[in-house]
């Protein structure tokens, strides 16, 4: 499973915690991660002359662009996100077809999400709550969130009511949002090119399978 970390700049100085504890939990078991989230360690709007054209100040909003765009194109089969509580994290991400986004503050949510809602995405808040061992709870919660098959159901007889509600889910949110590219096209273009920064190109370019989204993002690089 190819899992991609997207972060915004409240939470930028996390970064480092966050990949380091998801790297010692799911690399043993064959998942790769890839580090798509804002390069500067800011986490204050104490030092504005940081954020440039090119290292622009992200927030929880573009934060759902860029995960739709991994998810839906394949570059990533799962995205760990997150804010300061996890909550704009959470509506940005699910605003968009092809991404469903769970809430996770502790291991339990992490594995009853991946096992009864079969999602695709995670956010966690990063400032509340945040304190010591923090670094040991990410942990726990990434290794019960993918030390397992997903979508197997909990409690024990429930995988096929469970997966079947789960795929309706994903089937609902097609028929009820825009296809993805109509809808980015009628988003503040300004807001979708602040999300092309180089770690996200990276990881979008690397794994992306669709070629109508990539010939998207090539435009707004290109346009740049």
């Amino acid at each position: 499973m190819k899992i991609a970390v997207l972060n915004e700049f409240s939470q930028a100085s996390k970064n480092d915690i966050i990949v380091n504890e998801l790297k010692k939990a799911v690399e043993p078991m064959g998942h790769q991660v890839f580090n798509a989230a804002m390069a500067c360690p800011l986490s204050s709007e104490d030092v504005p002359e940081a954020y440039t054209e090119e290292n622009p100040r992200l927030t929880y909003l573009h934060l759902g662009i860029q995960a739709a765009l991994l998810l839906n194109s394949g570059a990533a089969d799962f995205v760990i996100t997150g804010c300061g509580t996890g909550q704009g994290a959470l509506m940005s991400l699910n605003m968009y077809p092809g991404v469903v986004c769970g809430y996770c503050i502790e291991p339990t949510d992490a594995y009853l999400f991946l096992q009864i809602n079969n999602g695709n995405a995670l956010s966690l808040p990063y400032a509340k709550g945040f304190g010591w061992g923090a670094e040991l709870n990410l942990n726990n919660i990434f290794s019960r969130a993918f030390g397992s098959p997903k979508g197997m159901g909990y409690p024990d007889g429930r995988k096929e009511a469970q997966n079947k509600n789960a795929k309706l889910l994903f089937d609902v949110k097609k028929q009820v949002a825009k296809p993805l590219l109509e809808a980015l096209h009628t988003v503040d273009a300004q807001l979708v090119k602040e999300c092309m920064i180089p770690r996200f190109l990276d990881c979008f370019y690397a794994g992306c399978k669709d070629a109508e989204l990539k010939k998207f993002v090539d435009g707004i690089v290109k346009a740049k």
